[in-house]
C-alpha cells in the first residue's frame, strides 16, 4: 500500500520514490519532515512581508517564491533539508524504520565519568537520508543547484551541531555513582531559531569559475572585501522579489490587511511591513479570563472581563 503512495507522488524523482518505499512508515515521516518545515518557516517569518504563505493545488508549495535565488529560498531549502533529518532521526530512535534505531556508534567512545547508555537518536542516518532524499533532485552544475546543495547542508549542520547530552544519574539512595547519558535532538524551534539569525546574516554570493584540469564552480562573496561564507552559513546569488504589494503569478499575497504593530520599530511595525502605505486602526472587543480564584475542591472559578483594544492594519 505504502509503495503505491510513493509512485502517487509525481513530483518525486525516481530515486526519492525509491527512498520512499524502504519502509510502510516513511511516507508519514516525510510528511511530517515537510509539515515541520512549513510550521517552522511560518513561525520564524510572521513578521515579515513575506510570512512563508504556501500555496493550495500546486507541488510548488511556495508558489513562485522559491525561483528566484534569494535568502528566503536558502531558508526554506536548509529547514528543509533540517527538518527532514530532524523527522528521520526521530523515527528512527522510535523503531518506526526498518533501516535504523539508535546510533550505537557513540558508544564505541569511553569517556572518564560517565558511560553511555540509554538510546542516542542517530542523526547521522538523519543526515544521510536527507542528503540523499533532498540533494538527488539539484543540478551539481547549474548556478541554484550549487546554492541548494550549499544551503541544505547549512540546515543539517544547524541539527547536528544543536545535539545535546542528556544524562541520569544511577546509585544507591540519591547517589550518583553511575552517571548514563545519551545523545538527543534539540528541538526544531531552536533550529529554526538558529536559521533565522543565518538568514539575517546570508552572504550575498557569486559563481567563480577555476580553471585547475577541468572548470571547478564554487560560491565566493559578490565583494571580495566581504567573508568568504562557511558550510554553516546560509548563502543567496539574487536580491528578493518585492513582498508588498500581491503577484499572483509568484503566490505572494503582498501585506495589505496584515495585522501590523504601531509601537514597534521592528520587522513588523506598521511603518515596515505596510510598506509606506500607512495603516488603518480598528478598535475590537477582546475578552479574556479575569479575577480566577480557587474554588475547593478542585477547580478554578474566573470572570470573563470585556474590554476595547485598538488593530492596526495595513493598507
Amino acid at each position: 500500500m505504502h509503495k503505491e503512495s510513493c509512485q502517487r507522488f509525481d513530483y518525486l524523482v525516481e530515486r526519492q520514490k525509491q527512498l520512499c518505499m524502504l519502509s510502510d512508515k516513511m511516507v508519514q515521516v516525510l510528511q511530517t519532515g515537510a509539515q515541520q518545515a512549513v510550521e517552522e518557516c511560518q513561525h520564524q517569518f510572521r513578521n515579515s512581508r513575506w510570512n512563508c504563505s504556501t500555496v493550495d493545488n500546486s507541488t510548488d508549495i511556495f508558489g513562485g517564491v522559491l525561483k528566484f535565488k534569494s535568502r528566503e529560498s536558502a531558508f526554506v531549502h536548509a529547514l528543509s533539508a533540517a527538518a527532514l533529518a530532524h523527522a528521520v532521526a526521530r523515527a528512527c530512535s522510535r523503531g518506526e524504520l526498518n533501516e535504523c534505531s539508535c546510533d550505537a556508534r557513540v558508544r564505541k567512545r569511553t569517556p572518564r565519568h560517565w558511560q553511555w547508555g540509554g538510546c542516542s537518536e542517530d542523526i547521522r542516518y538523519g543526515e544521510k537520508f536527507s542528503r540523499d532524499f533532498v540533494d538527488v533532485k539539484e543540478n551539481k552544475e547549474s548556478d541554484e543547484g550549487i546554492m541548494n546543495l550549499h544551503n541544505n547542508e547549512a540546515g543539517r549542520r544547524a541539527v547536528r551541531g544543536r545535539m545535546q547530552r542528556v544524562c541520569k544519574c544511577h546509585g544507591m539512595s540519591g547517589s550518583c555513582s553511575v552517571r548514563v547519558c545519551w545523545r538527543r535532538l534539540p528541538q526544531l524551534r531552536i533550529v529554526g531559531d538558529s536559521l533565522s539569525t543565518r538568514y539575517e546574516g546570508a552572504s550575498h554570493v557569486k559563481i567563480v569559475e577555476r580553471k585547475r584540469g577541468k572548470n571547478i564552480r564554487k560560491l565566493r562573496p559578490i565583494h571580495a572585501d566581504m567573508k568568504k561564507p562557511n558550510k554553516t552559513d546560509l548563502v543567496y546569488l539574487e536580491d528578493s522579489p518585492d513582498y508588498c504589494e500581491p503577484n499572483d503569478e509568484l503566490g505572494i499575497l503582498g501585506t495589505r490587511g496584515r495585522t501590523c504593530n504601531r509601537t514597534s520599530a521592528g520587522l513588523d511595525g506598521c511603518r515596515l511591513l505596510c510598506c509606506g502605505r500607512g495603516y488603518q486602526t480598528r478598535v475590537r472587543d477582546h475578552e479574556e479570563k479575569c479575577r480566577c480564584r480557587f474554588v475547593w475542591c478542585c477547580r478554578v472559578h474566573c470572570e470573563i472581563c470585556r474590554s476595547k483594544r485598538d488593530h492596526h492594519v495595513c493598507n
